[in-house]
Formats: structure tokens, sequence, C-alpha cells
């Protein structure tokens, strides 16, 4: 759960954005990094190979406002796409408040979404991580291509729970901030509710297309 320093009045929100390699995650945070306002996050640190893959982790930190006197913090995080870096997912994977999958809709790789989709509940079972309460979402990304499988075909491979799903082009910002903000929206009510002690589902949030920022929380 967030990690609430009552010192400084931080929370920090943990949002990992998981799935096969090569799906887009890497590229949603460097999207996000790049339109964003510069005063609203912090160095994007992208821990990549040569061959531009993900080897450990991306970090990037968001200044997103504030649930009373409290400054929110989201550190938003990828995952290893490939298979060997099973380890680095768990590490990456302990003590997120959030996930966001991101799929890749092109038809060959569907069974690598299916796989990484069973490695990620393999990996929550292993860290005692409740899926069936932690905020997910699916980003079903790099809808622009020729050789995509439908949205149905998705929902009923990967997300047959009904779970929020969000169609998106990464490479050209398209439903990037949309998921952003959805994952922010099922996460911030539990750390309210962490903060104040009640619970609080009216969290109303939305990008603000001129200034590429999250405005505050409340």
């Amino acid at each position: 759960m967030a990690f609430i320093n009552y010192t400084s009045n931080i929370v920090m929100v943990k949002i990992v954005y998981y799935g096969p390699g090569l799906s887009g995650k890497t590229t949603n945070l460097r999207y996000i990094y790049e339109k964003i306002d510069s005063s609203s996050r912090g160095e994007f640190i992208c821990m990549e190979g040569e061959t531009g893959r993900t080897y450990f982790f991306d970090l990037l930190p968001i200044r997103a406002g504030f649930i009373r006197e409290f400054r929110v913090n989201f550190q938003l995080m990828t995952v290893p796409g490939q298979v060997r870096y099973e380890a680095s997912r768990r590490n990456v994977l302990m003590g997120t408040d959030g996930i966001v999958f991101v799929a890749d809709s092109q038809e060959p790789l569907l069974a690598s979404n299916v796989a990484s989709l069973e490695s990620l509940y393999r990996n929550c079972r292993l860290l005692k991580i409740d899926l069936d309460s932690l905020p997910l979402i699916f980003q079903f990304n790099k809808r622009d291509l020729e050789d995509m499988v439908t949205v149905d075909i998705l929902n009923a491979s990967l997300n047959p729970r009904g779970l929020p799903w969000i169609e998106a082009e990464a490479t050209g910002g398209r439903g990037v901030f949309e998921t952003l903000r959805e994952i922010a929206k099922l996460t911030i009510p539990k750390v309210r509710e962490k903060i104040l002690g009640s619970a609080d589902t009216s969290f109303p949030i939305s990008y603000d297309a001129e200034k590429k920022v999250i405005p505050d929380l409340i």
C-alpha cells in the first residue's frame, strides 16, 4: 500500500506497468515524461540495454497534487518484458498500489500477452498480492497497426473479469494519459481512505490537454 511520510506530509503511490516485451510500457512513460509539465515530474530513469529493451525497470516520478495537506507523488514503473527477467518483475511488483497491464494488439503476439498475464498472477501469488482487490486496468496498445486482433478477442483472452480497459497508440500518445487517469481514479480513493480513515470514491481527476499536467487531486 502507499507509503505515507507523516513528517514531511508526502504520500508515495506506486503504479507498475506490466506486460510482454516491446508492448509499449517504456513508451508510455517516455511520452508522459515528454509531455507533462517539467514542474510536475522528476527525472526519467530508463534501464535499457543496447537493443532498447528494458532489462530491470523504468522509473518516472510525478508530483500529482494534494490530499488535504499531503502531497501525492506517483512512482510510475515498468517491469522488463523478457521472461529471463522474472525475478526483476517480482522485485518491481513489491509494494505496488496499482497495475497497468500493457497488451500488444498484434495478432501474432496474443499468446505472449496471455503468458505475461499468467506471470503477473503467478508473481502476485508469490508476493501475497491480492489481485482481486488491487486496482488493475488493461491498456490495449498498438491499435494503429494492421495485424491487430479485435478488442473483443483481447478482452476474452485477458480480461474476462471486465476490468477497465483503454485502447492506445502509445508512440503517438493516444490513450497514454487516459490510462494514467484511469489507474489514478482507482488507486487514490484507497490512499485517501488510508490517510483520512474513511472511504471516499468521489475522486475527480482530469487531464489538462493544454498544460499537459495532472491537476490537484482535491
